[in-house]
C-alpha cells in the first residue's frame, strides 16, 4: 500500500500488492491444520482442528493464531448460533474492516475507492505476514464492528473526535484497547486514585486485554520511612510482591497472553539493593525447593511458590552514579519523603550487585536515565521515568503507544492522555 497524497479532501492510496477486481483473500492458497498445546507431562490441554491459514505460514504462527488470537466466543456461525473464529480470513477482515470503518467515520479517505484500496492492501499484508499488528489489535479490534460484541464497560476512556471531549466508554469493545504498551505513574498513597492499590486495578485492566505496562516505583517510601499517621512504612518491596502476585493471577486465566510488566526503580532509592537482589534471592529459594523434590520446570510448584516471576525489572541509572563509580566513591540512598540520606554504600559494590544479578537471573536491566532524558523529544511534558515491558517505548508517564498498525480511533486506560494516529 502506498500513500499517494494527502489533501484537504482526505488520503488517497495506490495498489502495490493487490489488483482491482480480485479479492485479496483469493491471492493465497490455504491449509487446514491442527493446533495442539501439551503441558510438561505431555497431556493435551488445547486442541483445535481445521484452522485455516495460508500455506506459507509456519506451524508456530498457526498455533499462536489458534491458541491466542482467535476470538473464542460470540462469533456468529453459519447455522445462526455463536462460537469461535476458525480462519485467519475472519481475523484479518475484522481488523482491516474496523480500521476502514473508523477511517470512513472520521473522513480520513479521499473517496470510497481509496478506502477499498486501504482495506485490500492491509488484508494482503496480514495474510502475507508482511506487516503484523500487535497482540491487542488481534485480540480486540473489530469485535464490535464485525460481530456486534460489546462487553460491559471496563473503565476505559476515549477522546470523542466529534467534540474533542474525554469520555468514558459504555462498552468494552466499541472503543477497544488496541495499544501494545502503557507507562503508568504511581503515587506514594495507599488507596486513593493514582496510588498503589489503584495501580493494580489499572494494571489489571491493561493485562486483561493483552497489553503491557511499565511503571517507575521510585516515589514510594522505603522500608522504615515515617508515615504521616505514625509508624513506619513496610517498604516498596512488600508492595512489589503484591503487584507480582496480581499479575501472575491474571496470566492464569482468559485467552490473552500472560501479563507483561516492567518495574523501574531509581538507583538512589533506599531499597535499591533489595530490588536488585530480589530475583537472585527468589532463585535461591527455587533451587532449595527443587533440591527438596519439587518439579524444576517453570510452570511447576517451585517457581509458582516464589515471587518476582511476572515482571521485567530495570534500574534507572544517572550520570551522577557513574561519576561516583569512576571515583570509587560512596553512593547515597535518599528517603522519598524528605530527601535525607538514609544510607551510604560504595558505588562499586552496588554496581557489582547489579552485574551479578543480571548474570545470575537476567534481571535487573539498566536504563540510563540521564542520557534518555537528554534525548527526550518532548521535555516540556515532563521527564521520561520508565518504559514499557520491553523498553522499546520510552515516553511520559500515563501515555501509551502501538508498535505497528496504529489505529485510526483509539481509547485509553488511564484517561489522561489519548492519541489519535494514522500510519
Amino acid at each position: 500500500m502506498s500513500l499517494k497524497k494527502e489533501s484537504a479532501s482526505g488520503l488517497s492510496f495506490v495498489r502495490h500488492f493487490t489488483k482491482e477486481g480480485i479479492s485479496p483473500f483469493d491471492m493465497f492458497e490455504y491449509d487446514y491444520r491442527t493446533s495442539v498445546i501439551k503441558n510438561t507431562t505431555g497431556e493435551v490441554v488445547f486442541q483445535m482442528d481445521n484452522v485455516e491459514v495460508p500455506k506459507q505460514w509456519s506451524q508456530i504462527a498457526t498455533d499462536i493464531l489458534a491458541q491466542k488470537y482467535f476470538r473464542k466466543a460470540g462469533v456468529p456461525q453459519a447455522d445462526g448460533s455463536t462460537g469461535r473464529e476458525t480462519s485467519v480470513k475472519q481475523v484479518a477482515h475484522r481488523m482491516a474492516h474496523c480500521w476502514r470503518v473508523w477511517g470512513e467515520r472520521n473522513d480520513y479517505f479521499a473517496s470510497a475507492e481509496d478506502a477499498q484500496v486501504f482495506y485490500d492492501e492491509l488484508i494482503y499484508s496480514i495474510l502475507d505476514q508482511a506487516c503484523v499488528p500487535n497482540s491487542p489489535q488481534w485480540f480486540n479490534t473489530g469485535l464490535h464492528e464485525v460481530y456486534g460484541i460489546t462487553g460491559k464497560p471496563q473503565g476505559h476512556y476515549f477522546v470523542d473526535a466529534k467534540d474533542g471531549q474525554l469520555k468514558k466508554s459504555t462498552s468494552a469493545y466499541e472503543r477497544p484497547q488496541p495499544h501494545a504498551c502503557f507507562i503508568l505513574s504511581v503515587e506514594d498513597d495507599l488507596v486513593n486514585d493514582g496510588g498503589i492499590m489503584d495501580l493494580w486495578v489499572r494494571e489489571a485492566r491493561i493485562f486483561k486485554y493483552g497489553s503491557g505496562v511499565g511503571t517507575n516505583f521510585s516515589s514510594i517510601r522505603g522500608e522504615g520511612e515515617k508515615l504521616s499517621g505514625g509508624g513506619t512504612s513496610s517498604g516498596l518491596m512488600s508492595f512489589l510482591k503484591i503487584g507480582d502476585r496480581a499479575a501472575g493471577a491474571i496470566k492464569s486465566g482468559g485467552t490473552t497472553r500472560r501479563a507483561a510488566k516492567m518495574v523501574c526503580l531509581d538507583i538512589d532509592h533506599p531499597e535499591i539493593e533489595s530490588f536488585v537482589n530480589w530475583k537472585v534471592e527468589e532463585e535461591n529459594k527455587v533451587a532449595a525447593l527443587i533440591a527438596a523434590g519439587y518439579p524444576s520446570d517453570y510452570e511447576g510448584e517451585a517457581y509458582k511458590t516464589v515471587s518476582g516471576q511476572n515482571s521485567n525489572n530495570s534500574v534507572r541509572i544517572s550520570n551522577d552514579f557513574f561519576h561516583a563509580l569512576e571515583k570509587d566513591a560512596d553512593w547515597e540512598l535518599k528517603a522519598r519523603s524528605d530527601g535525607r540520606t538514609m544510607k551510604k554504600i560504595k558505588a562499586k559494590k552496588l554496581w557489582n550487585e547489579i552485574n551479578y544479578a543480571a548474570w545470575r537471573c537476567a534481571d535487573p536491566g539498566t536504563q540510563y536515565d540521564t542520557t534518555i532524558n537528554e534525548w527526550h523529544t518532548c521535555p516540556e511534558g515532563g521527564r521520561i521515568r520508565a518504559s514499557n515491558p520491553c523498553s522499546e517505548y520510552m515516553f511520559l508517564d500515563n501515555t501509551d503507544c502501538n508498535l505497528t498498525f496504529r489505529a485510526l480511533n483509539i481509547s485509553c486506560v488511564y484517561g489522561q492522555l489519548c492519541w489519535k494516529y494514522l500510519f
